[in-house]
């Protein structure tokens, strides 16, 4: 499964641990706040609304930040963007230690946002241009599968310190240690380099010479169809994947009475999927293209789903069943990395797979509300089964009018509509 490691060069596997490591990093900042979420709402007095709010602004910031950052690495460099990420998000996690209220809370962890979301567009660009085109798909797809690592993390380090501090303080001890990805930094300074193409590109004077020309070059007119189609598989994408998570829970709890979601079994489960899930579709995506696996991945997502909404399971099928729909909802994503990569040509690279991916991470809020809003004339389950549906149908035609690019060089990324010519 991972023999491509031993075939990689010693600067490939350098690359490789720092993406890895920075994904693993925004997982654990990120899903840190999730947990403390409860203490939260206990120390400030705080509504479900409220914290509600301060995950959907950290949402929007770090959706607009991905796009900025991408954009920031077109013109600054890959390796530089990721450094300033990670030590911006490092330092407003660390900040989140000292809040006294609902309104720092809320700025702090919007401006965390920006730095969570630059630093996927700046890593995932890193990665793609620096790996050899034969293992791009294998090895972007366990540098997604990160996020499950950090997802562990969190919930270890979680454990750890309320099991060590008492309640009131712990969730600002957790919020200190946030400071420690920081010192990553220092490791991709002595060892990672900016890729060659990158280097070649500041030597031909291609880098955008304004960050405004830069944001606006994935809309010019050769690259405006691809840019509208990337955006269309992102919202996809991420729409399915909200629709289904948004609501699961309520469902199971309130039409089926079900408490699997609260063990810590069910969500060791959906984590180790996720992890999988990631590993097995970046195997996929290099052996059978990637429209074949987002196609693939969509048809397992939507038909698991139905099997949750509609199947009478106990909680211990429940259980079981977690599984496979945390292994096929990892599937898409983790496709997206190499095939927006190779999307675009190297001087607007960052800004289109920033952009792609973080437009529909935005958008993608509109499902879980069509799935609420249905639901008041049809039954929670059939809601969401016909919007998970829907979302991944537009992740799947999004695809299938993009251009196959397993394989391609982002070192002669062609024009698209050279590209689409290749295709036919």
């Amino acid at each position: 499964m991972f023999s491509w490691y031993r075939q990689i060069t010693s600067r490939e596997r350098k690359t490789f641990w720092a993406c890895f490591g920075g994904w693993s990093l925004d997982a654990l900042e990120v899903q840190m706040f999730g947990l403390a979420i409860p203490a939260l709402i206990a120390a400030f007095s705080l509504s479900k609304g409220d914290a509600g709010l301060i995950s959907g602004v950290t949402l929007v910031t770090s959706a607009i930040g991905g796009w900025l950052g991408g954009t920031l690495s077109d013109r600054y460099g890959r390796v530089r963007t990721l450094q300033w990420m990670i030590l911006w998000f490092s330092t407003f996690t660390f900040l989140s230690a000292f809040v006294t209220g609902f309104y720092p809370l809320l700025f702090v962890k919007a401006m965390q946002g920006f730095g969570i979301g630059g630093e996927w567009a700046a890593g995932a660009v890193l990665m793609a241009e620096t790996i050899n085109p034969k293992y791009r798909g294998k090895v972007m797809g366990t540098v997604q599968s990160a996020w499950a690592v950090g997802w562990g993390l969190a919930v270890a380090l979680f454990t750890l310190i309320y099991s060590l501090v008492p309640q009131e303080f712990a969730w600002r001890v957790m919020f200190f240690v946030g400071l420690l990805p920081s010192l990553l930094i220092i490791w991709v300074r002595r060892n990672v380099p900016e890729p060659d193409s990158f280097q070649r590109m500041q030597k031909a004077n291609v880098v955008p010479v304004s960050f405004a020309k830069s944001m606006a070059g994935i809309f010019r007119p050769e690259l405006l169809r691809v840019t509208l189609l990337g955006g269309l598989l992102g919202l996809g994408a991420h729409g399915g994947y909200h629709a289904v998570m948004t609501w699961l829970p309520t469902f199971l709890k309130t039409e089926r009475n079900l408490s699997v979601l609260n063990s810590g079994g069910y969500l060791a489960v959906i984590i180790f999927a996720f992890w999988c899930g990631c590993v097995v579709s970046g195997m996929l995506i290099d052996r059978i293209g990637r429209r074949k696996n987002i196609l693939l991945f969509a048809v397992c997502c939507v038909l698991t789903v139905q099997a949750y909404v509609f199947f009478p399971l106990s909680n211990t099928q429940m259980l079981f069943l977690g599984f496979p729909l945390g292994f096929f909802a990892a599937g898409i994503p983790a496709s997206l990395g190499a095939f927006f990569n190779e999307l675009y040509p190297a001087d607007v690279r960052g800004a289109g797979v920033g952009f792609c991916y973080n437009f529909g991470r935005v958008l993608s809020a509109v499902f879980p509300f069509l799935v609420g809003h249905m639901s008041e004339s049809m039954s929670l389950g059939a809601a969401i089964g016909i919007d998970a549906g829907i979302a991944y149908g537009v992740a799947v035609i999004a695809a299938l009018c993009l251009p196959e690019t397993r394989g391609r060089s982002l070192e002669t990324t062609p024009a698209p509509a050279m590209a689409d010519a290749q295709a036919k």
